[in-house]
């Protein structure tokens, strides 16, 4: 769905026009790799350029970005070319077998569209598949390998939907440089090598045994040159012939073989579940914050309407007043941006799922007036421990929340990218095939995703149906946060998103707040250790300085816990003097402009 830049203004009416000077930030950029008239930049700076910027998950990728753009392709364009590279290059993170969220901006309309990506579950899902024989739930780790976790691919529809309506360059020319590349061969990275090495029963998926482990067993070490002929041929069927040639004919046939005869928990797929499968554009979510607009992905994503229910709740504290550099006005900030977390996610965890299976009150968790009343919830000297969701209008139907938190590998097999174009049209895309090489079923050159254990394996609690239970051709609950941000002319000023699970929430949250109160670049502002609280401990990202900060937090009442998993975040800004770009130092992504 489209919101257009009217009714965008109307959801901002009275916020002041924003001096694109407020997003002007200090520092040279570069990337380590030559590009036209730019230098690398010192640690903390961001890329800067005057035309375009992507920031993308792999260097290989974020190169094919640029080049579609520096071919007159439009911000869908090199997004689209990006991720197929990410396909081959990047297979543990995301691709053609999983799914994706995207958030666009077209800057001659003002419109700013989302598109739904979301993987379904076939018609063979049941909310109690994920139980055993007993009745209690799978260990998540078990469900996940496998044919029981995979879901139908929703990438490819979600992409050709977006170029049919923001595409320029010929849909065929963007898979060309994924093509070429896996004919070739591209040398694994040291960051591929190391998951591989670690990947918990990779080799037991048949073929992705032969493709990524050596004949002795041991995981294909980093420089080595490696082919994928498959998704070659994959890849140019598809360029020919469209995302047809991926949901009919022999590649739905062998995804569904792939699935069914899975050595491990198979689990029945059609070729008419592959077909029906249908991308969608939703309503993006957004929220005024101080004199900005912020867009996000709605339901199924939980994403967007978490991040803008944090900053809502935190828009009754003057957050810039913090020195996050000073001890102890950082203390204080973390504790506000932790407790309003804490609210925002108690409220995640019961009302939010797939939008056409449960009634989601999205307009009531983002009213003002209840807002502010959640605000009123924290006290600004103690941690006051779990909280309770609350009740976000007359409309919301309180449903049971299931016991025990989220499974702390979920969903870090995602990558993010942000692109922003010549034009000004920009792209903000996160996808996913959920676990670290998804179910370890490889097909025709790609692996496929388990993302359907997204999905509440205890469909019960309390005495009814949780909002997030599986169902047939359901989409999971994710939290993809795919963010725009606008400033009070309807100008899109930041895109910004992250890998990493149901934290990525918080990564993003974190990141637009060190940009918009703390006027940081965005590469600094991605630099901030990383803060989370799912309501429950606060998470302190393990080496960072906020480590030692931990005993005045522990004194407000807040129990801690290390954070070692780690933020993918790929972010572009707009500035008075052009484009910034900065890319996670925590994984392997790059920003690249010109």
């Amino acid at each position: 769905m489209t919101l257009p830049r009217n009714a965008a203004l109307r959801l901002f009416a009275g916020a002041a026009l924003l001096a694109l000077a407020a997003c002007q930030h200090d520092g040279a950029g570069g990337t380590g790799f030559s590009f036209s008239g730019l230098t690398a930049p010192e640690p903390g700076d961001p890329v800067r350029g005057e035309k375009h910027m992507v920031a993308v998950g792999h260097p290989l990728a974020a190169r094919t970005a640029r080049e579609i753009l520096r071919k007159g392709g439009t911000a869908i364009d090199a997004t689209i070319a990006a991720e197929m590279v990410l396909t081959l290059v990047e297979p543990q993170s995301s691709g053609i077998g999983g799914g994706a969220f995207l958030m666009h901006f077209a800057a001659k309309t003002g419109a700013i569209d989302s598109y739904d990506g979301r993987e379904t579950a076939p018609k063979s899902a049941t909310p109690y598949m994920f139980l055993d024989g007993t009745g209690k739930p799978l260990k998540w780790a078990d469900a996940s390998v496998g044919g029981l976790g995979v879901g139908v691919p929703g990438l490819l529809r979600m992409l050709e939907l977006a170029h049919k309506e923001h595409g320029r360059l010929p849909w065929r020319d963007l898979f060309q440089p994924a093509i070429k590349l896996a004919r070739d061969g591209f040398a694994i990275s040291e960051r591929l090598a190391r998951q591989i090495a670690s990947a918990d029963r990779l080799a037991e998926g048949p073929v992705a045994a032969i493709y990524f482990f050596e004949n002795d067993g041991s995981g294909k070490k980093a420089g080595t040159i490696l082919k994928n002929l498959d998704l070659a041929d994959t890849l140019e069927r598809v360029a020919d012939n469209g995302a047809d040639a991926f949901y009919k004919g022999d590649i739905a046939k062998a995804i569904t073989a792939a699935v069914s005869r899975a050595p491990i928990r198979p689990a029945k797929m059609t070729e008419a579940d592959i077909e029906a499968y249908k991308a969608k554009k939703r309503p993006p979510v957004c929220l005024p914050y101080r004199v900005w607009l912020i867009c996000g992905m709605g339901p199924p994503s939980s994403g967007g309407l978490t991040t803008l229910q944090i900053l809502g709740i935190l828009r009754a504290f003057d957050l810039n007043k913090f020195d996050i550099e000073s001890d102890g006005e950082a203390v204080q900030a973390l504790h506000l941006l932790g407790e309003a977390s804490r609210l925002a996610y108690a409220d995640r965890n019961v009302y939010i799922g797939d939008p056409d299976f449960v009634p989601v009150p999205s307009a009531g968790l983002l009213d003002p007036d209840y807002l502010t009343l959640r605000s009123g919830e924290i006290d600004p000297k103690k941690a006051l421990g779990k909280r309770q969701p609350g009740m976000p209008g007359p409309g919301a139907t309180l449903r049971p929340a299931v016991p025990g938190g989220t499974d702390s590998l979920k969903g870090l097999s995602t990558t993010h990218l942000s692109i922003i174009d010549a034009d000004g049209n920009a792209v903000s895309m996160t996808a996913s095939i959920e676990r670290t090489f998804g179910s370890r079923l490889m097909v025709r050159g790609f692996l496929l995703n388990n993302e359907l254990t997204d999905f509440n394996f205890k469909p019960n609690a309390g005495g009814g149906p949780v909002a997030n239970r599986a169902e047939a051709g359901k989409r999971p609950r994710s939290s993809m946060s795919p963010t725009l941000v606008f400033d009070g002319g309807g100008r899109v000023v930041m895109a910004i998103g992250s890998p990493g699970g149901s934290r990525i929430i918080g990564y993003v949250a974190k990141t637009l707040i060190a940009a918009l109160d703390w006027k940081m670049n965005v590469q600094k502002a991605i630099d901030v250790p990383n803060v989370v609280n799912r309501n429950g401990p606060l998470e302190i990202e393990k080496g960072s300085r906020f480590e030692a900060l931990i005993p005045a937090l522990k004194k407000m009442g807040h129990e801690i816990r290390p954070l070692t998993y780690k933020s993918g975040l790929n972010g572009v800004m707009v500035t008075e003097d052009g484009l910034e770009g900065g890319s996670d130092p925590r994984r392997e992504g790059v920003a690249l402009g010109d």
